[in-house]
């Protein structure tokens, strides 16, 4: 199986003019004004992925966060001790893969749709150089990381906690525990 990817060019575009649209209403992208929204719209992308593809791995690099536009992707994690487990189960409008908004080396459990999707994209380096060159843009999608991440993890509760974390992680390259 082939990882997600990329719409042809043209298939592209009009996928990505739908998306823009529908970008106001992600909860990520909520109250954002005009012109935050279009500094986004700069870094994110479609792709696409079929049934049982898998996404990425467990341990691979972790280059992207996605949000899902259409259909559901299922977070696994394979433990040293033990068979692989589903953990999590995406739908429109949630994101996953946010070990690279981070700036983690490596994805700590893997990703796979379980139907056809269609997810929007954006590289963690991006987010990083977002919050460098932009940074009122930068930390209110920082914040809403925090509060995606804090509702994710198991016993963590505190939203400044997690919010200093992915500050932490974006600047200094650590990898998270968890996501």
């Amino acid at each position: 199986m082939g990882k997600a990817s990329v719409f042809t060019p043209d298939i592209a575009k009009c996928i990505t003019k739908m998306l823009y649209k529908a970008f106001n209403q992600l909860t990520i992208f909520e109250g954002l004004n005009a012109s935050q929204q279009g500094l986004l719209r700069q870094y994110f992308f479609a792709c696409e992925c079929s049934g049982n593809q898998i996404i990425f791995e467990q341990g691979e690099p972790a280059e992207f966060l996605y949000i899902v536009i259409e259909g559901e992707v299922a977070i696994r994690f394979k433990p040293d001790d033990g068979p692989e487990l589903i953990v999590s189960r995406i739908k429109p409008g949630e994101v996953f893969g946010w070990s690279a908004a981070f700036g983690s080396g490596t994805y700590t459990s893997g990703a796979v749709c379980t139907q056809s999707a269609i997810l929007m994209r954006v590289r963690g380096s991006d987010l990083k150089m977002l919050r460098e060159n932009h940074p009122e843009t930068g930390i209110l999608i920082l914040e809403r990381l925090a509060s995606i991440v804090a509702r994710r993890m198991e016993n963590t509760q505190d939203h400044s906690q997690v919010m200093a974390f992915l500050e932490h992680g974006l600047k200094n390259g650590v990898k998270p525990i968890g996501g």
